[in-house]
């Protein structure tokens, strides 16, 4: 996966949880099965993966850009790479 590629989320991450502040399992799982352009692929120190960036703010009825997930790529498919 690329900066740019077109990827859908296939899964969601054990272990996340919602609270007062912050819904993020409720985000995951909106997210669930819909496409998104890879945005950023990061190397987290103490992580044997890369973490892929998402704007998924259209989710929430805002601009892409407005929410972002960072998430494992195992959890993310392939729908079409970015042209070179």
């Amino acid at each position: 996966m690329n900066v740019g590629d077109t990827v859908k989320l296939i899964g969601v991450p054990p272990g996340l949880r919602d609270d007062e502040d912050l819904q993020t399992k409720t985000l995951f799982e909106q997210c669930l099965g819909r496409s998104f352009v890879v945005q950023a692929i990061d190397n987290v120190e103490g992580l044997p993966y890369p973490l892929i960036e998402l704007h998924v703010g259209e989710v929430m009825g805002v601009e892409p850009i407005a929410h972002s997930i960072w998430i494992e790529p195992e959890y993310l498919e392939l729908v079409s790479q970015a042209l070179a």
